[in-house]
């Protein structure tokens, strides 16, 4: 099978990439006149509109890690990774409600400010470093390296490092025209990929039929994945016993059954939709209905996700294990550029403008958040404390330039070990390491009027030792018997304990620890936000938003508990 492309798929991708840059440049070229304005630059002057805020939130989000890493996750374990998905929705709801207000209320423009305000400059500061390590070496890495070895395997194989680097100069040509032409181009990003995605899944569930001689049907070809993979259409993941195999406690370790609901999905979600720079940059953009409902809309997308990065993951799985597909490049990660191939001349170059849009929009929001947090929150306040509005922008773009070529130089050779772990588990897992810390801090620091700033420095450092010492160390802790029921032999004569329950055991322990810290203290914090019932009131129209989601949300765990 052929994997080139021909001369209609560079010419459609060539079509997209022009309406992209010319769009860009229009959305540049009406805020020239604010070049220099730092608020301009970094926070999209505060008027995006509800749906520029919905979409850019999304093209964000769904980038390499899902189109590449969820579809291989749905290659191995099936529709419990949808879970992610449908769940972000739910967690969307919360953050719309309940925390958005907050940072609406008290002025945050970046997450460290918020640290500073509420805690101190030294808890700001720590998360400040944190943030930028996470966001270069884990996030900005994993997606430019898996996005690159897809379009590489769709190119012929022979381009990686140019398609790298061509991935990460439309990131940057986007990202330096700052927030506001991130946003808006960011609206054509993901009509580009929920389009290009809805047509790879079409066509990999109508081949699925032809090849099963069902014909061309998309409904048909979908019968026969829950036909012939029952066990990839269950959203929990059994408990292994003591006679099951590798690949079953494999794939409890990856998404440990009901578990992961009790704890580790939760942590992983609110705290990326609620406590992540990438939200508060677009919710910072506008009033807080249109916040409100911004972040609602990209809820109702997040229901869509599945449907478009993880269902052709398992009709790579069905189309494998009847010998229709070729070994695939790259494990399971390789699953969705093997569906790709099937697709038509011009409908796979629409398909890679598609994963291009979700490389280069997700890479844009992220440089451009790691550009926020460097400029405003460390070389304004630590480094040239007098830096005007255009030194500002300057350093901001600075900043971005620097993160990209970071990046690339660490995929160049995939030095930290990606495509050995699996894109998707990757960011999971190591974002997790500092998941339940921020969490925690944040949690207590929006809502308990006690918590100390002493609490919180102590809660995010012990949340993160206490990451990696249940991620890590786990026989360590609990000899090589079975102590805790979730852990389960690795294959190596040692055991390991889910990634998402030790997300839930550092949560907890780190809960308690700041809670016994703070009752030391006064029993109001002077810094404690003011809270206020009518700060949560939500519109009509809201609740109908959200009472449609849920009941969609509910109406899918229906149908595949």
């Amino acid at each position: 099978m052929n994997q080139n492309l021909a001369f209609a798929d560079y010419a459609v991708f060539i079509i997209y990439f022009i309406v992209v840059s010319v769009y860009g440049y229009t959305v540049y070229s009406k805020r020239k006149k604010d070049e220099h304005d730092a608020k301009a630059y970094f926070l999209a002057e505060g008027n995006l509109t509800w749906w520029a805020i919905g979409a850019s939130l999304i093209a964000s989000n769904i980038s390499a890690e899902q189109f590449i890493g969820m579809s291989g996750e749905g290659f191995f374990l099936g529709i419990a990774v949808a879970a992610y998905e449908w769940l972000a929705a739910v967690a969307l709801i919360i953050v719309a409600v309940w925390f958005i207000p907050v940072y609406l209320k008290n002025k945050i423009y970046t997450m460290p400010q918020f640290l500073k305000t509420r805690y101190n400059e030294s808890t700001a500061l720590i998360m400040a470093v944190f943030w930028l390590f996470l966001y270069v070496f884990v996030n900005l890495t994993s997606i430019l390296y898996l996005g690159a070895v897809a379009i590489n395997g769709l190119a012929g194989g022979e381009y990686l490092h140019v398609i790298m680097v061509g991935l990460a100069v439309f990131a940057l040509i986007i990202s330096l025209g700052g927030m506001k032409v991130v946003a808006y181009t960011d609206v054509i990003q993901v009509a580009v990929l929920i389009i290009g995605g809805l047509v790879t899944s079409y066509i990999a569930l109508t081949t699925v039929g032809q090849y099963f001689g069902v014909g061309e049907n998309a409904i048909a070809g979908f019968k026969v994945l829950m036909r012939e993979a029952p066990e990839h259409f269950k959203m929990i993941i059994p408990k292994p016993t003591a006679t099951s195999s590798q690949l079953e406690i494999d794939k409890y370790l990856t998404f440990p059954g009901l578990m992961s609901y009790v704890a580790g999905i939760w942590i992983i979600n609110l705290n990326y939709w609620g406590c992540n720079q990438y939200i508060t940059q677009r919710a910072l953009g506008a009033d807080l209905q249109t916040a409100r409902t911004g972040i609602l809309f990209a809820g109702m997308l997040k229901l869509l996700m599945p449907l478009i990065v993880m269902l052709p993951g398992i009709a790579a799985y069905v189309l494998y294990q009847n010998g229709h597909l070729p070994q695939l490049v790259g494990g399971k990660d390789g699953a969705y550029s093997a569906v790709l191939t099937f697709l038509p001349t011009g409908l796979k170059g629409l398909s890679v403008a598609a994963l291009t849009a979700a490389i280069v929009a997700s890479l844009a929001g992220k440089v451009n958040s790691i550009s926020t947090i460097y400029t405003l929150d460390i070389h304004k306040k630590y480094i040239q404390k007098e830096a005007g509005e255009k030194q500002q922008v300057n350093i901001g773009r600075i900043a971005v330039f620097a993160a990209m070529l970071l990046a690339v130089l660490f995929t160049w050779n995939d030095i930290l070990g990606i495509g050995g772990v699996g894109g998707f588990t990757y960011i999971q897992k190591y974002t997790g390491f500092i998941s339940p810390g921020v969490f925690a801090m944040f949690f207590l620091g929006m809502f308990w009027k006690r918590t100390t700033g002493t609490a919180a420095i102590v809660g995010v450092i012990l949340g993160f030792v206490l990451s990696v010492l249940f991620n890590e160390y786990a026989p360590m802790l609990f000899g090589n018997e079975t102590l805790l029921y979730t852990a389960y032999p690795n294959g190596k004569g040692a055991f390991e304990i889910p990634f998402h329950i030790c997300m839930g055991l550092s949560f907890f322990f780190t809960m308690l620890a700041m809670i016994g810290i703070s009752f030391a203290g006064p029993k109001v914090n002077p810094k404690a936000f003011e809270i206020d019932a009518e700060m949560f009131k939500v519109k009509p129209q809201t609740t109908v938003l959200i009472v449609i989601t849920l009941l969609i949300i509910v109406a899918l765990y229906v149908k595949f508990w």
